[in-house]
């Protein structure tokens, strides 16, 4: 129950000696904005991290043909082989929990031969023969146009999207694009969209803009690939991890193409649902230091509360002793104390809290209208859970800073205490 002369008695106390009380919340003030301003700072450590995968399925694996490194069946080691269409097919018969299962053909490449030609202006650029699920797995923002869909699938059309890259390097400013035709290693395509990369893409957002999607059943067509499939990238459903049914799916691939069973090196395999679970580890590990420095930094403030209260409990003798002597009661004197020292330890560690929003207000500020897409930090914040922690952890801490006041104070003998000067 509140109790007007109990608190003006805190703030009595509190306000006496201001100096060395602004000195001893400072202590806890700067530990607590340092506990905020490092979880801060990880999480937007983490959301530039994550904003590299640029919207990806990052349950997904991709997998690739390589040469088996076992003989199997009669068939020698060190043989080549190439996924087929058929393949997929299988897959999605026989391993349950996928999403999506997009077969790829690629040809060309960033930095290589010219491969693209539209009038007078030729360039080099990465043609991905690919189907409509693509773009749920590599997310990509629509500048203009559209997407493949399966009408192109089914009547093998001869149509691409292009990279904002490549619009910038093959149009003149101004100039129309869709509807337009580029010729890609000599076979000719109508631009029906362009689009524009999200993310950093691992360092190559330059390389990611430059890059040209078309059909794959067209890719096929247009530069005699037949039913082969240079590689695949495969999503499972969510709920489900992809690193737990890569297994069953390199066991139907190993079955339909005469692999040993235990042949490791013959399918080639980039498993991004676990790399990333490896990055989410890293920033739980961050998170978990961030706490345990900030604690410890904390833990140095709330020392210094403790030991000042047990200077204003010794100064505060008699006061206690008279009041013993009046009928106070252990339990009021205890509670006295505590309550003076959670106070203090909330009032400073509300400042700190406030201190530390308003510095990440400041750094959100100054990020705002750049462009974040190619740093690794980016919108640096604490959402409420961390604050009530904070609270928890003032709490709990004005409590400890206390105990060991309040238990000297309630030793006090009435007697003792009314005879010192």
């Amino acid at each position: 129950m509140f109790s007007r002369d109990t608190w003006s008695e805190i703030i009595e106390a509190l306000t006496a000696n201001w100096f060395r009380t602004i000195l001893t919340a400072f202590g806890v003030l700067w530990g607590i904005f340092i506990l905020v301003i490092l979880l801060a700072a990880g999480k937007g450590l983490e959301n530039g991290v994550k904003q590299g995968f640029g919207g990806m399925a990052t349950n997904s694996m991709f997998m690739w043909a390589q040469t088996p490194s076992k003989p199997y069946k009669g068939l020698p080691k060190g043989r080549r082989y190439n996924f087929k269409t058929g393949d997929v097919a299988a897959i999605r018969e026989n391993v349950p929990n996928l999403r999506f299962i997009s077969p790829r053909n690629q040809s060309g490449g960033f930095g290589g031969t010219n491969n693209v030609v539209r009038g007078l202006k030729t360039g080099a650029y990465n043609i991905y023969g690919d189907y409509p699920e693509m773009i749920q797995q590599d997310p990509m923002d629509i500048t203009s146009g559209r997407f493949i869909n399966y009408s192109d699938i089914n009547e093998n059309r001869k149509v691409a999207v292009i990279g904002e890259g490549v619009r910038k390097e093959m149009y003149d400013p101004g100039e129309e694009v869709i509807g337009s035709y580029i010729k890609a290693s000599g076979v000719n395509f109508m631009v029906i969209g362009t689009y524009k990369k999200k993310g950093n893409n691992s360092g190559n957002a330059e390389e990611a803009q430059k890059q040209i999607y078309v059909p794959f059943t067209s890719f096929s067509q247009a530069f005699n690939m037949g039913d082969r499939v240079g590689w695949m990238s495969i999503t499972a459903n969510d709920g489900a991890s992809i690193t737990e049914l890569k297994s069953e799916i390199f066991d139907v691939i190993k079955s339909r193409h005469s692999i040993h069973p235990e042949d490791e090196r013959a399918i080639g395999n980039f498993d991004l649902f676990e790399e990333f679970s490896k990055i989410n580890g890293l920033f739980i590990a961050l998170k978990a230091v961030a706490y345990f420095v900030g604690i410890l930094v904390l833990l140095s403030g709330i020392i210094g509360i403790s030991n000042i209260m047990l200077i204003v409990v010794k100064e505060r003798t008699n006061e206690i002793g008279v009041r013993r002597a009046l009928g106070a009661t252990p339990w009021a004197i205890r509670g006295q104390i505590l309550l003076e020292s959670i106070f203090l330890t909330i009032v400073s560690g509300m400042a700190g809290i406030a201190l530390a929003t308003g510095v990440i207000a400041l750094i959100n500020f100054q990020l705002q209208g750049v462009d974040t897409s190619d740093m690794m930090f980016a919108n640096p914040s604490v959402d409420l859970g961390v604050i009530f922690i904070a609270l928890s952890i003032l709490i709990i801490s004005g409590l400890i800073a206390g105990l060991i006041p309040a238990q000297n104070a309630i030793k006090v003998k009435p007697v003792d205490a009314l005879r010192t000067e």
